[in-house]
């Protein structure tokens, strides 16, 4: 089956550290150490003559709040025919390290406000990559409470918006009954190589491009 993006297209990625991955700020070439960067190579590697063109804003740190924030400069004014995001571990993880949560309400307002603005505005399609966590350390199970219903947000997004949808939370927890959790996510948020790689598989699945 033919991929679903067409020629020229051109895919952002949008996100927080998973997605920036030490991405150059000046270089649009050069699109980090992770699953941005795997993509980009896998699917020109397998459809050159297709030029498509792969952007990466994600930015370490950022929560939805923090998108909306960049919207227009990293995204809008971008023209992307594609927006692949993830966003919503930070908007866990603040609660657990900073006392500064983000609520489901504000999380899910937020999100489905970023995706219909490039539905509506840039006739865009949208790739939802859920948020995940893997249990290490232990202090990793207690997010569960945050983050779970924070899933469920971006799948009624993804299906409001008929968006494709990337469940990573499940994708790595099948991964770890394989290999223990520490070696697909070290700190249970960051992706190792493989980790990476694992997403990377994913998203081009989900284009029909693996």
């Amino acid at each position: 089956m033919a991929t679903l993006l067409d020629d020229n297209a051109v895919v952002l990625f949008q996100g927080d550290s998973i997605t920036d991955c030490g991405r150059s700020r000046t270089d649009d070439t050069q699109l980090g150490d992770g699953y941005a960067s795997m993509v980009a190579a896998w699917f020109a590697a397998r459809y050159p003559c297709k030029r498509v063109r792969f952007l990466n804003r994600g930015i370490s740190g950022n929560r939805v709040r923090d998108l909306a924030a960049r919207w227009q400069e990293d995204c809008v004014v971008l023209r992307p025919t594609w927006v692949s995001i993830m966003i919503g571990i930070n908007d866990v993880w603040r609660r657990y390290d900073h006392n500064d949560p983000t609520s489901l309400a504000a999380y899910e307002d937020g999100y489905h406000a970023l995706v219909q603005q490039v539905v509506e505005t840039l006739q865009a399609r949208v790739i939802i990559l859920e948020p995940f966590v893997l249990p290490v350390p232990a202090d990793r199970v207690a997010w569960r409470e945050d983050l779970d219903p924070k899933i469920q947000a971006a799948r009624r997004i993804a299906c409001a918006f008929n968006a494709l949808y990337i469940p990573l939370d499940g994708i790595f927890a099948a991964a770890s009954a394989q290999r223990e959790p520490a070696y697909w996510a070290g700190d249970g948020v960051h992706p190792s190589a493989a980790g990476h790689a694992l997403i990377a598989q994913a998203w081009l699945r989900s284009v029909k491009a693996e």
